[in-house]
């Protein structure tokens, strides 16, 4: 099932927990040999690539009881960080993905448990 979103701009996204925003890459429909592929083929293959375009704060970590008792209690949450980080390249599993449009184009909302493997081109990010 795919659910259609209306949001003005994609900076206005805001990925929850673990989750991590994917963009389909664009699969070619012509086989090495030539042979064009019926568009379910792809759909049906158990691991997908794609472009990482937002990811979740990550996995909450416990606040701990025992602080220092000179300290003001934080209320502020903590969170272990996700690998992946925006503009990667990432292999996941597409049983775990759920599948949205964002104006007319679909995105994939996968957990970071189900990203395989990323590749990160080291000077996008300097």
């Amino acid at each position: 099932m795919v659910i259609p979103i209306e949001v003005e701009e994609l900076t206005n996204v805001v990925m929850i927990g673990d989750r991590v925003l994917i963009k389909p890459k664009a699969e070619r429909s012509q086989t090495d040999s030539g042979l064009y592929l019926p568009p379910g083929v792809r759909e049906k293959e158990t691991i997908q690539v794609g472009y990482v375009m937002k990811v979740g704060p990550g996995y909450p970590i416990p606040a701990l009881a025992d602080e220092e008792s000179w300290k003001e209690p934080s209320e502020e949450i903590k969170y272990v960080p996700l690998q992946p980080k925006e503009g990667d390249l990432a292999v996941y599993l597409q049983k775990s993905a759920h599948e949205i449009r964002l104006h007319q184009e679909p995105y994939m909302i996968v957990p970071h448990q189900a990203i395989l493997m990323i590749i990160r081109d080291n000077g996008l990010f300097e």
